[in-house]
């Protein structure tokens, strides 16, 4: 254990170094060597299949589940979704060197408040080994350098992903110690990453709910985090109906397996007697196992009665709630109890409820007659994204380069003294 944090301290130390190059690094360089890392993926995309399809054999054979195979899984497909993720990143504006605001001071002072990046970022994440591509991207883009943890599932695919990278973005001004994968499994190893606040500044935790609690039990380094995405929709008495079983159908089945796809349905008691069977019909036909609350189970033999428990589950599968509610401030109510803080949408063509839901729910994300699933940085302009934070400081929602600067405030004088 001595020599791994021996090592862990020595990958510290050339992150800080790296930084402060990066730092003041141009727009145009950081856009060039993330080009080119994108261009090196797609060239390595063969030896990426090969090294997933390693970490695929492993995972099966340990029993992953098929939602975290799911994750662990690469295509050309999602390989090149790395590469462009990457390129939408590099041409993206710079977030950093931005003046947010400017102010004179009655005694002459000039103060400005300027977008710097955060420095040194450690990121803790399983199965998905996109998260390699993504997070080094982002973290570049906004000036940082960072300190990949992946999972021991992804070992391989993170390993020559990382690689891959390195050697392209070397090769064009990147600096070393900018990009590191931790080359262990141990978990003692991600216990000692997130105690390195000597040189990292913010710790990402990117996996299940047992993973982010022992991260943010652990660290001694702000932990910018979501436990798990509770999400909902409502559908209210205005509703289109048949575009809501379109809207739920994409929010469930589309990606289960997603933090952002649907965990709970609630129905207006209004339309429950006509949407309720069309609504049975959409989800048992796409293999959807349904938990619906003890007044609802009569509508097919098919329905599991639920319990409490069942409106705090992230199911991550063909698995959702159904409950009736009286009207939007009963579904607000159930929302901001039972949900995550994550994503939450609404159905209707009231613009009152709308307006009350979107001022009311507690959430990153609140949506009004679209699918929860567009909580995804991509999706909202990012490119690739570094995760999705519930917390309230100092980032919330999907996770750009921009959530990952801070700021300083640049003082000019002429001589003035206090």
């Amino acid at each position: 254990m001595e020599d791994m944090q021996k090592e862990l301290n020595l990958m510290g130390a050339k992150a800080v170094k790296a930084a402060r190059v990066l730092a003041v690094m141009d727009s145009e360089n950081k856009r060039k060597l993330l080009y080119a890392m994108a261009d090196a993926i797609m060239a390595n995309a063969d030896k990426i299949k090969t090294a997933n399809a390693i970490d695929m054999e492993n995972g099966k054979a340990n029993g992953l589940t098929p939602a975290m195979l799911d994750r662990l899984f690469l295509n050309d497909e999602r390989i090149k979704g790395m590469a462009d993720g990457l390129k939408i990143v590099a041409d993206e504006d710079d977030p950093v060197g931005k003046v947010l605001s400017e102010t004179t001071r009655p005694n002459g002072l000039v103060i400005r408040k300027v977008s710097v990046p955060m420095g040194v970022i450690g990121i803790i994440y399983e199965s998905r080994p996109n998260v390699t591509a993504d997070a080094a991207g982002i973290c570049l883009k906004a000036g940082n350098t960072v300190l990949l943890r992946g999972g021991s599932e992804a070992f391989n695919s993170n390993k020559i992903i990382a690689e891959v990278m390195n050697a392209a973005g070397m090769a064009n001004g990147l600096v070393d110690g900018a990009v590191q994968l931790l080359p262990w499994t141990d978990r003692q190893a991600v216990n000692m990453l997130v105690k390195l606040d000597k040189y990292v500044d913010l710790i990402i935790p990117r996996g299940g709910e047992g993973l982010i609690r022992a991260v943010q039990k652990e660290a001694t380094i702000p932990v910018l985090k979501h436990y798990k995405g509770v999400c909902h929709i409502f559908v209210d008495k205005t509703a289109d109906l048949s575009r809501a079983l379109d809207i739920i159908e994409n929010a469930k089945v589309q990606r289960p397996s997603a933090c952002n796809a649907v965990e709970t349905i609630l129905l207006h008691n209004d339309i429950v007697a006509e949407f309720m069977p069309k609504l049975l019909e959409r989800l048992l036909a796409k293999d959807v196992t349904i938990h619906a609350e003890k007044a609802l189970c009569g509508y097919s033999d098919k329905l599991i009665e639920t319990c409490d428990d069942d409106f705090y589950r992230e199911y991550l599968a063909k698995e959702l709630n159904i409950k009736q509610v009286a009207d939007v401030a009963e579904a607000i109510e159930h929302i901001n109890n039972y949900g995550s803080k994550h994503s939450d949408a609404i159905l209707t063509e009231d613009k009152i409820n709308a307006e009350i839901f979107f001022a009311n729910v507690d959430s990153s994300t609140v949506y009004c007659n679209a699918s929860t699933r567009f909580t995804d940085g991509g999706e909202f302009g990012m490119g690739a994204e570094i995760g999705i934070s519930t917390d309230k400081l100092h980032a919330r929602g999907p996770m750009g380069a921009k959530e990952l600067t801070i700021y300083k405030y640049l003082v000019s004088g002429t001589g003035q003294i206090r």
